[in-house]
C-alpha cells in the first residue's frame, strides 16, 4: 500500500529486543507503506544505521546490550533528517530530554501502537500528534509497570515485591489476576 505522506524513502528501522512486539509492529508498520527492516539489539541496529540509514526509525532505549540512544546518534551522525521515535517502558522525563537533546523526533512510552508510532513520524515540526484514541486506564498502565518490573527480575516474586516497594503477598494476589483493560 502506498503512503504519499512518507515521501520518496519509505524505509523504517524498528529496534527493539521484544521479538513479539517488533514482528507486530513491522507488520503493521508495512501495512501502512513503510519498509520495514528490524535489529533487536543496539549492535545490530548500528550496523544497520550505517550501511543503510533509513529516512524513519523507531528505537528501544533499554535494549539488551544498552542503550537505544546509541543507535539514535549512530543514525543521527549518518542521515540528520531522518525522523526518530524513542520508545520505552519507563516514561520518565530525564530520558525523554535526553532522547530529544540528541535527535529523536519523538518520545512515546510502551506499549504504543503502530497508529501512534505513525502519528509521531509524520508529524511536522509545529504540530503536535493527536492524543491517543483509547489511551490505556489508569489501572493497566499500572499492571504493564509490574508485569515489566517482574519480567526485568527473572519472574522473581520476592525481589519484585522489593522493587516495587510492596508486600509480597500483595504482588502475587496482583500477578495472579488477569491484566485489566
Amino acid at each position: 500500500m502506498e503512503n504519499p505522506d512518507l515521501g520518496p524513502d519509505p524505509s523504517l528501522l524498528l529496534v527493539d529486543d521484544d521479538e513479539a512486539f517488533v514482528r507486530r509492529l513491522a507488520k503493521a508498520m508495512e501495512k501502512r507503506g513503510f519498509s520495514v527492516e528490524t535489529a533487536q539489539s543496539v549492535a545490530e541496529g548500528q550496523t544497520i544505521a550505517m550501511a543503510r540509514p533509513p529516512a524513519y526509525a523507531v528505537v528501544d532505549l533499554r535494549l539488551e546490550d544498552g542503550n537505544g540512544l546509541d543507535v539514535v546518534e549512530t543514525l543521527r551522525a549518518r542521515r540528520p533528517e531522518s525522523r526518530i521515535v524513542v520508545l520505552t517502558g519507563y516514561g520518565a522525563i530525564a530520558t525523554a530530554v535526553a532522547a530529544v537533546k540528541i535527535g529523536a523526533t519523538d518520545y512515546m512510552a510502551k506499549p504504543a501502537d503502530a497508529t501512534d508510532v505513525t502519528n509521531a513520524l509524520l508529524a511536522t515540526q509545529d504540530e503536535l500528534p493527536p492524543p491517543p484514541e483509547n489511551p490505556m486506564s489508569a489501572d493497566r498502565v499500572r499492571w504493564e509497570h509490574i508485569q515489566r518490573v517482574y519480567e526485568l527480575c527473572d519472574r522473581n516474586v520476592s525481589e519484585t515485591a522489593r522493587r516495587l516497594n510492596m508486600h509480597r503477598r500483595t504482588l502475587q494476589r496482583i500477578l495472579a489476576k488477569r491484566s485489566p483493560r
